[in-house]
């Protein structure tokens, strides 16, 4: 049914206000920016914000279903892997470069791992997908299971991502380091773990990483106006 009156102006003032969020937040980080800036962004008196946005956290909420969501079909379209393993190695690891190309992507990321309620939203729809990429390699293990150990892998994820890579800590490291550690986690042989290394490696991240967030901004671009043209239409995944 198509949105009218309040609704439909509630919902362009989310979009703008996530429009606006996300140039700032790639310029100056999410703690960099206040909801006034992020306001005053899309054109609106800073008290606006709170109209669509009851925090700053709850805006980054929603634009992290979107970039998430988003970030693992991009992946695919930028792999030709559709071996599970081999896909999920390959979208962590875009993660990780993602965090390299600038500190405000690196903190946007780390604070999504951090706050309660973008990181459970990350571990509850990230361990969805889980059972069905390891389900293999752990038989007996139940939803509770795999809930439990994306908290864990989560959590290595936060960290590998809040550490700058140097001369010394590479980012192929990086890469390879966490695919150990997360790989081991969910059972992979130790075969396997090299293998898919091995292969993810050989891509070129830093290209994906930097078309991905190029995309997705252009994607925030479409979306919104979309919105501005046609308000009856639901919010666009980005």
């Amino acid at each position: 049914m198509p949105l009218r009156g309040k609704q439909a102006s509630g919902l362009l003032t989310q979009q703008k206000m996530l429009r606006a969020a996300v140039k700032l937040f790639l310029e100056k980080g999410y703690e960099g920016t206040t909801t006034a800036e992020i306001a005053r962004a899309a054109g609106m008196t800073p008290s606006s914000f709170f109209r669509a946005f009851p925090s700053k956290e709850a805006l980054l909420l929603e634009l992290d279903k979107r970039m998430f969501s988003g970030q693992f079909a991009l992946a695919e379209q930028h792999s030709t892997a559709r071996d599970p393993v081999l896909l999920y190695a390959v979208e962590t690891a875009i993660q990780l470069h993602i965090a390299e190309l600038t500190e405000p992507l690196r903190e946007l990321y780390v604070t999504a791992y951090t706050l309660p309620s973008t990181s459970a939203y990350l571990y509850r729809s990230t361990a969805k997908r889980l059972e069905g990429i390891f389900g293999d390699y752990l038989s007996d293990a139940e939803a509770k299971d795999f809930y439990e150990m994306e908290i864990a892998s989560a959590g290595m994820m936060r960290s590998f991502m809040a550490v700058p890579c140097d001369v010394y800590f590479t980012v192929e490291r990086k890469i390879a380091r966490f695919l150990e550690c997360a790989l081991k986690l969910y059972n992979v042989p130790v075969e396997r773990r090299r293998e898919v290394t091995a292969a993810v490696l050989q891509l070129d991240l830093h290209a994906m990483a930097a078309g991905i967030i190029r995309t997705t901004v252009q994607q925030a671009e479409k979306g919104f106006e979309a919105v501005k043209a046609e308000p009856a239409l639901s919010l666009i995944h980005i």
